[in-house]
């Protein structure tokens, strides 16, 4: 079966092809991080008409890819939620209508579904179960894996997600937007150990995070820094140095609560997924702890770590494969969740 995917949750237009036999044969995929650059965020009125103008051309280029055309595509999937419902409504509203022009079944998808199972588009594949660690900039949570439509949540963020906490500390320091790579950037050979930053529920028994204390305390030791230099211009050392403590205090958190979650379930293998998944200290961190283990850890491409088509694909695939797809829905009609729970779909 050949499905025909599309992504629209947020700044990212994505659309790609994926066989049920064969694989992904192909996705293209927009960022917008240029025009939200300036306002330091995504701005959703903008994010929607940029969704509009790109989600056509884009699908023409994924079926060139495949070297397909609509004739050959058997079913439509599409993300539903969560997320801005404007930039939601421009993905599903194409799906469903090019669904219900062409009589072919629509597959809404959920988009932490397509991000917890992404890293399956990988070589080597995990096998079920697993544990997943679903870390971007709206989303932290552990979850058991024990197979396509059975996810346990293990522990979730209380606050602040882990991107989110980049993205604020990134602000804070100055760096433009997306502020994840950013930090990531200027941290890059600086002294992690040169500021002392606190790890929230680091050595709590449950399985959350908490990252809105680090994100004060990176504002109360900058404002320190401020107020000590020179014309009130902290130093790039500086800069790097506590950009490199902020990074370290999150991975930290995020790898001992994954390595706590496989010792709580007995699994050896733990799934990382989402955007904050293509950070370098977190995969060489969780790699060392799972060694300990003697587990592994699983990592979507890195260039399906962000938002992407493929995924969104990708997970109908697995959900027509496991019988879990209506493939009778061709109505026009439908509807989007941007609150969405991954624990309310089957």
């Amino acid at each position: 079966m050949i499905i025909l995917g599309f992504e629209s949750s947020c700044d990212e237009t994505g659309v790609a092809v994926v066989d049920t036999q064969r694989g992904l044969l192909a996705h293209a995929l927009h960022s917008q991080v240029a025009m939200h650059e300036d306002y330091g965020g995504v701005v959703p009125e903008l994010a929607s008409r940029d969704h509009i103008r790109r989600v056509l051309p884009l699908t023409r280029e994924a079926l060139a890819q495949a070297g397909l055309g609509l004739d050959d595509v058997d079913a439509v999937a599409y993300t539903a939620g969560p997320g801005l419902a404007g930039a939601l409504l421009v993905g599903a509203s194409v799906a469903r209508s090019i669904a219900w022009a062409r009589d072919l079944p629509a597959i809404p998808i959920h988009h932490l579904e397509g991000h917890l199972l992404s890293p399956l588009l990988a070589d080597p594949r995990p096998e079920f179960p697993f544990v997943a660690l679903l870390v971007s900039g709206g989303h932290t949570q552990l979850m058991r894996v024990d197979g396509v439509g059975q996810y346990t949540l293990l522990g979730e963020t209380l606050d602040d997600a882990a991107g989110e906490a980049f993205d604020k500390t990134a602000k804070l320091l100055g760096l433009g937007y997306p502020g994840g790579p950013a930090l990531a950037a200027l941290a890059e050979g600086a002294d992690e150990t040169r500021f002392e930053l606190p790890r929230p529920k680091l050595h709590s028994q449950d399985l959350d995070f908490s990252f809105s204390g680090l994100k004060t305390a990176v504002l109360t030791r900058l404002r320190q820094l401020e107020r000590d230099a020179p014309e009130g211009r902290v130093a790039e050392s500086d800069r790097a140095a506590l950009a490199a403590a902020t990074q370290a205090a999150i991975v930290d958190v995020l790898v001992a609560k994954s390595l706590r979650a496989l010792k709580e379930t007995g699994l050896k293998r733990i799934v990382v997924a989402g955007g904050v998944g293509a950070n370098r200290r977190l995969r060489e961190r969780l790699v060392a702890g799972l060694a300990r283990l003697k587990g592994q850890a699983y990592f979507p491409p890195l260039a399906l770590c962000t938002d992407n088509g493929a995924m969104i694909a990708f997970a109908a695939a697995m959900r027509v494969q496991a019988g879990l797809a209506d493939l009778t829905d061709t109505k026009p009609a439908f509807d989007v969740h941007p609150r969405w729970a991954l624990s309310e779909i089957g």
